[in-house]
């Protein structure tokens, strides 16, 4: 039976009677497939699920779509309906007063998303290092989309000994490919067509891997250079656990896409085998 809990220490109350694993889902809401395919993982995998549906302002800079991002608490609970305890906190609640200890996610934090949200990835693992720390679930699940997020979040865990193991879960696509995102329904049907390069582009960088890394990469450039109403951020190709380059004899490597459409920003991945 689902128990919404909007509290920290109501929530704590609530986990200490549960017996047997937890998996812990964490989301901002504006629940789609992609969620659902996280809370399905935890529900095969452990015996208590706990979903946060929480937007951190910590991980959003000044003039980005922080009041603009959607919520929809009502229509995630009925998609939440087998997940035992929702996890909805208030602002107030989360952050009783501006933090004075904070993550540092590092240099790896500087590059791709974390150089044009500089302040982005510690927000994100300072809200992950909270409701970890809530929750202590067996496992935590999440999306390999945001795949630099999934990184950083892997190497605090390691790194801190938090004792939880971070399970990546494969990106769901639509029909025509799109990655799924909430930030998707932004897009007009014009631009969701021309979102698709992005697609093509992984797809043609996947296809060149036996060529090897510098093939596949300039693959990836190239198809992006010639797709029309796409503006690129990055494209390149980065070893998935550091996210630092591939050395020439890597046998796997994730190629990676951030670009706008119109004015939605859009990020996607796709894993390439070299050799």
């Amino acid at each position: 039976m689902q128990q919404v809990v909007t509290a920290k220490q109501e929530l704590v109350e609530k986990l200490r009677g549960v017996r047997g694993s937890v998996g812990l889902v964490m989301t901002m809401g504006a629940l789609h497939e992609g969620h659902r395919r996280l809370v399905d993982a935890a529900r095969a995998e452990c015996d208590t699920v706990v979903v946060s549906i929480y937007v951190n302002p910590l991980q959003f800079a000044p003039g980005e779509d922080f009041d603009a991002y959607p919520r929809s608490l009502k229509k995630d609970l009925e998609m939440l309906r087998d997940v035992d305890i929702v996890f909805a906190p208030s602002d107030e609640d989360m952050y009783e007063r501006s933090p004075l200890i904070t993550v540092n996610p590092g240099d790896v934090a500087t590059r791709y998303e974390g150089r044009t949200r500089p302040t982005h990835f510690a927000g994100v693992l300072q809200v992950v290092a909270k409701v970890l720390n809530l929750v202590r679930p067996d496992k935590a699940y999440f999306g390999r989309k945001d795949a630099q997020q999934l990184a950083l979040v892997k190497t605090m865990v390691a790194d801190l000994d938090m004792g939880v193991d971070i399970v990546g879960v494969p990106i769901v696509r639509d029909v025509d490919g799109l990655a799924l995102s909430s930030r998707n329904a932004y897009l007009s049907s014009e631009e969701r067509s021309a979102a698709l390069a992005i697609v093509r582009a992984l797809e043609t960088a996947r296809a060149m891997g036996s060529a090897g890394p510098e093939a596949a990469e300039k693959a990836l450039t190239e198809c992006l250079s010639q797709a029309d109403g796409v503006d690129v951020d990055y494209a390149t190709i980065v070893d998935a656990d550091t996210f630092l380059g591939v050395s020439s004899d890597a046998r796997y490597g994730l190629a990676i896409v951030a670009a706008r459409v119109g004015s939605t920003r859009l990020i996607d991945n796709m894993e390439v085998s070299f050799g």
